[in-house]
């Protein structure tokens, strides 16, 4: 079993344990469940570089990237350093996080925010708009095409965008529907965690204009954004670039800095 389908078993697992404690009832009168979201689909477009940060304290192919900050201060950093989206990882077993650093991040900023999870349930997409969320993701290599289907126009139907990710060109013809709004190429395979961001470069002409188009994973230079930039990408999903340092809103800044040049 590789580490994507050991991570969907215990998934499935966390979410019907979920399901047992807080209620969807519960989810749908939360404070936060009818405010407003604000449109990460839109900020990328109308951003001169379209960077989503990401919060991200560790991962399977890195251990530990940064347990020593609190999420207000790395997200509001992010905000300050001109971030259009703001990505927050909430898997705790394998990532670190909590639904409780989508919370924070909430209270902390205007940015849109992206819930970075392995989303298989509709109870999950309630979830995020409860805990401040404006966007999901939807991985296509955990979904099958009626997955995606369902799973999209669930989130579209509580006013959540959605980014859906792929790796390949299988997966990313299969999961083309209107009911997406963000389409990420992921530069890292899944098998071997090696990255190529010629996996991005092969694709582009591929994903439709009605999408917006992000690259993902792997992109540690403005040259490596600069050169997807070139080649039709809109957005650009970093984390681990940015985490890995004392001062992740410095380090954005300092790289979108040297975009300008």
């Amino acid at each position: 079993m590789n580490i994507l389908n050991q991570i969907i078993a215990s998934k499935k697992q966390e979410v019907a344990l979920k399901k047992s404690i807080i209620t969807i009832n519960q989810l749908e009168n939360s404070d936060l469940f009818n405010t407003k979201t604000h449109s990460l689909s839109k900020s990328i477009i109308n951003s001169p570089f379209g960077i989503i940060a990401e919060h991200k304290r560790r991962s399977p192919s890195k251990a530990t990237i940064n347990h020593s900050l609190a999420v207000e201060e790395v997200v509001k950093g992010y905000e300050n350093a001109g971030a259009s989206g703001i990505s927050v990882l909430t898997d705790s077993q394998y990532f670190g996080g909590s639904l409780d650093d989508l919370l924070l991040a909430k209270a902390s900023l205007n940015t849109p925010l992206l819930r970075k999870e392995f989303i298989i349930d509709e109870y999950q997409i309630l979830e995020a708009k409860a805990n401040g969320a404006d966007a999901i993701l939807l991985i296509a290599a955990v979904l099958t095409r009626a997955e995606i289907k369902t799973l999209s126009e669930f989130a579209h139907s509580i006013a959540l965008e959605v980014l859906l990710e792929v790796h390949n060109l299988e997966e990313l013809e299969k999961s083309i529907m209107p009911s997406l709004d963000i389409i990420g190429m992921n530069n890292r395979n899944l098998k071997t965690f090696e990255v190529s961001l010629q996996n991005s470069i092969d694709l582009v002409t591929q994903i439709p204009n009605d999408f917006v188009k992000i690259s993902e994973s792997g992109l540690s230079k403005p040259e490596d954004v600069k050169l997807l930039k070139s080649q039709g990408f809109q957005g650009f999903l970093i984390g681990e670039n940015f985490m890995k340092t004392d001062n992740p809103g410095a380090a954005l800044e300092q790289f979108i800095n040297q975009l300008k040049v």
